[in-house]
């Protein structure tokens, strides 16, 4: 044998007896090792594929919050009624009995309860909806999932309170005699819109809120400046000439008016309602391509 083959047969014999040496440290057959999911370097826009794999735990986060809102209430559920009558009972002391708003010819009292159950879903979410991150930190800096996840949970509690809140309309218009109409089939329409808008808007605060804490005073703010630049406690056909344009870039100003035009048989929503649409589009869109440009951040920060 010639010495290189010699040099050859020592240096398979020595890797084999390396391999031996390193097998301790292998895993055992059938077993599998840390898996890696480290962050996409180019984030999608909207992946729904993924969030439809985690889909449980989009329902068990909402499920986990509206547990913990009526853990040990007095109430319940109740709440639901009790809060939008509360302020319904006070828009009609300030403002029908008080400043003589009118109502579009519908009574006064479900008018201003389903606008207030209809914005009590849309400022309860947009809060919910900026807190999903810092309030599941613990799982943003330990467990991988769709950080989207987070926000898309938190406006769907809410439902629950709009749906009871939504029957208990119908027991009030019975009494005070308000038929729906036809339009009552787009309902469902606008309680997707709601939940649209106020996802898109909870986004943009969702994702300043994991850097900057002073975003929910922020958020506190708009919603007050909303409250008063929506019909919640007036009719939008009070609004005339160009500031109607003006007006109706608020996406709850045609959200609102299509609830009205839906359950109460109220006026339809006019074509500048288009605009609420459009900008709710596009704040739903911005939101998305905000918040998935910091995504990748969003554990090192919070």
């Amino acid at each position: 044998m010639s010495g290189r083959q010699v040099r050859g047969e020592a240096g398979r014999r020595s890797a084999d007896h390396n391999s031996h040496e390193d097998a301790p440290h292998a895993l055992p057959a059938g077993t599998q090792g840390w898996i890696d999911n480290p962050p996409r370097r180019v984030q999608r826009f909207l992946d729904p594929s993924e969030l439809l794999a985690y889909r449980e735990l989009i329902a068990f986060l909402a499920l986990r919050d509206l547990t913990v809102r009526y853990k040990q209430a007095v109430f319940g559920v109740a709440w639901a009624v009790v809060q939008p009558l509360a302020g319904a009972l006070i828009l009609t002391v300030v403002f029908r009995l008080v400043a003589r708003v009118p109502s579009d010819g519908i009574p006064y009292l479900v008018f201003a309860f389903l606008s207030f159950a209809a914005w009590s879903y849309f400022s309860n979410s947009l809060s919910a909806a900026t807190d999903s991150l810092v309030g599941n930190a613990g799982l943003v800096t330990k467990v991988y999932f769709p950080r989207l996840v987070a926000p898309l949970a938190a406006v769907l509690p809410g439902l629950v309170d709009l749906s009871v809140a939504l029957i208990a309309t119908g027991a009030l218009m019975a009494v005070l005699g308000v038929t729906p109409g036809l339009a009552l089939l787009t309902l469902p329409l606008w309680i997707v819109l709601s939940c649209l808008v106020a996802l898109g808007i909870g986004l943009i605060f969702a994702t300043l809120n994991v850097k900057y804490r002073d975003a929910h005073h922020a958020y506190g703010l708009l919603v007050q400046v909303l409250f008063f630049a929506s019909p919640v406690a007036y009719p939008s056909t009070l609004i005339e000439g160009p500031w109607r344009y003006l007006y109706y870039l608020n996406p709850m100003a045609g959200v609102l008016d299509g609830f009205r035009w839906s359950v109460l048989a109220g006026p339809g929503c006019p074509p500048e309602a288009l605009l609420s649409l459009l900008t709710g589009g596009l704040l739903l869109a911005s939101g998305l391509r905000y918040f998935a440009s910091a995504e990748r951040r969003f554990a090192d920060v919070i």
